[in-house]
């Protein structure tokens, strides 16, 4: 047999244990090399049983401050603090068997660049299983197929698909203008595509603001789907307004449905003029802004209002409003 190095505990009884001495150290940690480098050095006590382990030895690499147990069942093959990488394989093998990284944790690993929650590590498990808490993690629950959702991954822990946990992240965020920028976001960034997403959201059962976020993808994708029920003259009418004179969709450089224009001739000879942009950007929030500031620029005798659809679709009686402010009559309110 080869001597074990002269500094190895692991080859004398210990004083703080009756446990046998503990002998192959060598060949157990050559057993668990591979693992060890594809999991970031982080291992549930199962894998290491699975590989020739002890709870005994194990409890042995501890002792001695060569490994260290960041939670009940996962074992940390050094005794530094662990690296980011690190704790995401800690919230996989903490949650147990089928948990995945999900939500913006699992946007990120695709690539995602958003700011927000970027220390806290979302991990999906099915609905039952009660997982103890960690600090920094969010462990959800869901009675949904998730498993059937599975892609293999390159590296690092299993985590969702980009599109199923975007639209898992936008549909519980209580703010639908933030997650539905979040979807933008992701099509902006090339990461995936508006036609994707809209296909993954008619498979998730039961997805939260569905019946706003599929229009809206609709808008991002700028196909024909675009500006779907979005009727500008029966927004009016409800608002108590004149409808636009003209409406009509304009296409982009690209050829896409990208503008909504319409029109209202005045008695006086103004024109106003909407322009209803379907596009989204990065900077989501700010570009909304803008174009509120913008809606009173006024250009020879016509003034020009802009909006995105986002803001039809979900908050139409701040641009009918504007609207008013900026000179289009008012009529009987329909009943």
């Amino acid at each position: 047999m080869t001597a074990l190095p002269a500094d190895d505990s692991s080859g004398r009884p210990s004083d703080e244990s009756s446990a046998p001495a503990q002998t192959n150290r060598a060949a157990r940690i050559a057993a668990i090399g591979e693992l060890a480098k594809a999991q970031a050095g982080v291992v549930s006590r199962a894998q290491l049983r699975s590989r020739g382990w002890s709870d005994n030895q194990i409890d042995h690499e501890i002792r001695f401050g060569r490994w260290h147990a960041p939670a009940w069942g996962v074992v940390a093959l050094q005794n530094a603090p662990l690296a980011p990488d690190q704790r995401l394989w800690l919230g996989v093998l903490h949650a147990g068997d089928g948990s995945v990284l999900t939500h913006l944790t699992a946007c990120r690993r695709a690539g995602l660049e958003w700011k927000g929650d970027e220390d806290t590590i979302h991990v999906l498990t099915p609905k039952g299983d009660l997982v103890e808490p960690m600090d920094g993690f969010v462990f959800h629950q869901t009675r949904r197929p998730y498993p059937t959702w599975l892609r293999p991954t390159p590296s690092g822990p299993p985590r969702l698909p980009l599109e199923y946990a975007a639209l898992l992240t936008a549909e519980r965020d209580r703010y639908v203008r933030r997650g539905v920028g979040l979807l933008a976001a992701c099509v902006q960034q090339r990461l995936t595509t508006a036609e994707r997403l809209a296909r993954t959201a008619r498979r998730i059962r039961k997805l939260r603001h569905g019946s706003v976020i599929l229009p809206l993808l609709g808008d991002i994708a700028g196909g024909a789907q675009s500006f779907a029920e979005i009727d500008v003259g029966r927004l009016c009418a409800r608002a108590g307004l004149a409808p636009p004179t003209r409406q009509a969709v304009r296409l982009d450089t690209d050829g896409r449905r990208r503008y909504l224009d319409c029109e209202w001739e005045l008695e006086d000879g103004r024109l106003i003029a909407l322009e209803v942009d379907g596009s989204f950007h990065l900077r989501v929030g700010s570009w909304w802004s803008d174009m509120k500031r913008e809606r009173a620029v006024v250009l020879s005798r016509t003034t020009v209002l802009r909006c995105a659809t986002i803001e039809l679709r979900l908050e139409a009686w701040e641009v009918m409003a504007d609207l008013r402010r900026a000179g289009v009559p008012s009529v009987p309110i329909v009943p």
